[in-house]
C-alpha cells in the first residue's frame, strides 16, 4: 500500500490517498483482531500522528469506516468498533432504523455518517461561537 499526496487522484491511479491508507490500515487491523468489536478506536490526535496527517485526511477515513460498518460514534466518548453481528449486507433487506447502534449498509449508512458528520460540524461551531462571544465581551481579544 503507498500513501500518496492529499488531494485528488489521476485518473486509473493505483496510489491510495491519505485517508484511504488510514481506512484500509484499521480495517486491516479490526480483521486480523487487532481491534475487537467494542474496543475504542485511535484518536484523532494519535492517527494523525502515526500517519503524518491532516484532521481532514483522518476525519475522512473515520467516516469510510463507519460508512462501511467498521466503526461506530457515540457522542463525547468517540469511535469504536462496530460489532460484526449487527452489521447488514449491503442487500440485506433492511427497514431504514438501526440495529443497536451500528450503521446499516447502502443508503441508510451514509445517511447516518452525513447526520454525525453535521451533529460534529455544528458542535464546533458552537464551540467557535463561544470563543469570538468570549473575545468579544474581553475587548480586543488576547494580548501579547
Amino acid at each position: 500500500m503507498t500513501a500518496g499526496r492529499q488531494g485528488r487522484r489521476a485518473a486509473g491511479s493505483t496510489v491510495l490517498l491519505t485517508f484511504e491508507v488510514i481506512a484500509e490500515a484499521l480495517r486491516e487491523r479490526i480483521r486480523a483482531g487487532g481491534l475487537n468489536p467494542g474496543d475504542a478506536l485511535p484518536t484523532q490526535a494519535v492517527l494523525m500522528a502515526e500517519y503524518g496527517a491532516s484532521s481532514l485526511s483522518v476525519q475522512k477515513a473515520m467516516a469510510l469506516l463507519k460508512q462501511d460498518g467498521y466503526a461506530i460514534s457515540r457522542p463525547g466518548k468517540g469511535a469504536f468498533v462496530a460489532h460484526p453481528d449487527t452489521r447488514l449486507a449491503p442487500d440485506a433487506d433492511a427497514d431504514d432504523s438501526e440495529v443497536g447502534n451500528a450503521p446499516l449498509g447502502g443508503t441508510a449508512a451514509r445517511v447516518a455518517v452525513l447526520e454525525l458528520a453535521l451533529a460534529e460540524a455544528l458542535e464546533q461551531l458552537t464551540g467557535l461561537r463561544a470563543r469570538v462571544e468570549a473575545l468579544e465581551a474581553g475587548g480586543s481579544g488576547p494580548g501579547p
